[in-house]
């Protein structure tokens, strides 16, 4: 009798994860009707389930009714992300880099083989200004992939890489080549390879073990970047260097207060 009990216990789990499951991984919200022809139970059973997992917080109703996500994950979302606490360090420079350019500042990080961009400050410029949070970029042309490629915190991809213009990098062997001079100047670069007209510089920011965590870039249009792509490159180094250094429980000296020695603002008039 206890088996048996044990056994129904553990298929009700076995059922309500699976509901919760279907809601979380569906790219829209979910009908009732929809999510008891996926789960295959009864009607009077996904009732029951759905009631409860709505009371402890695993799924809600939106305004029509359907099934989304509950609040619960993004409570742990907020409690836990473990970007949260990069992002409130990095803005303060991301601000400061968005004023001296008045181009778009980004800060990213890896997710398995993506690129997944955490923050941004927005171009002053009405050209160039657009939310790049939600646009999947390929990592292979843009240059906060390419540092995060130099650097070993992504995977090198193998064989062809899809082809955007004729700029674009389209084999591991270029890439990784690539990734060879980019370690060596200490920034990537990426001019008209995701479009025509566009253009990226981004460096490394370094965590507590010394290893790239995340990739602070700038980007805009070729025509008021490229005759400045040094002096970019330096002021995103030392901000990225700033950022390590808080990154690592450190407060940067006074000899690096980016008030002192700005490297865009020593360089602005050769730019």
């Amino acid at each position: 009798m206890s088996g048996a009990s044990s056994g129904s216990g553990t298929q009700a789990v076995d059922r309500a994860a699976q509901l919760v499951s279907t809601v979380v991984h569906a790219d829209e919200p979910l009908t009732f009707a929809e999510l008891q022809d996926s789960s295959g139970l009864a009607k009077s059973t996904t009732s029951r389930m759905l009631a409860a997992l709505e009371r402890t917080g695993l799924v809600e109703r939106d305004a029509d009714g359907s099934f989304v996500a509950g609040s619960l994950f993004w409570l742990y979302a907020a409690r836990h992300d473990p970007w949260e606490e990069m992002v409130r360090l990095a803005r303060p420079a991301m601000e400061r880099i968005g004023e001296e350019t008045l181009e778009t500042v980004h800060l990213s990080v890896a997710r398995g083989d993506k690129v997944v961009q955490v923050a941004q400050v927005d171009s002053r410029y009405l050209l160039g200004t657009r939310d790049w949070t939600e646009v999947e970029v390929p990592p292979h042309c843009s240059a906060l992939g390419k540092v995060l490629y130099a650097w070993g915190a992504l995977a090198m991809p193998a064989g062809a890489l899809e082809t955007f213009t004729d700029a674009t990098i389209t084999s591991s062997e270029e890439l990784r080549r690539d990734g060879m001079r980019i370690r060596e100047r200490g920034w990537a670069i990426t001019d008209g390879e995701l479009e025509i007209g566009l253009t990226g510089i981004a460096v490394p920011v370094k965590g507590v073990r010394g290893d790239v965590v995340a990739a602070l870039g700038v980007s805009g249009p070729t025509a008021r970047l490229e005759d400045r792509l040094d002096g970019v490159g330096e002021l995103l180094a030392f901000h990225a260097a700033q950022l390590s250094t808080l990154l690592r429980g450190r407060t940067p000296s006074q000899k690096n207060d980016p008030q002192k020695s700005d490297p865009l603002t020593s360089t602005e008039g050769a730019a």
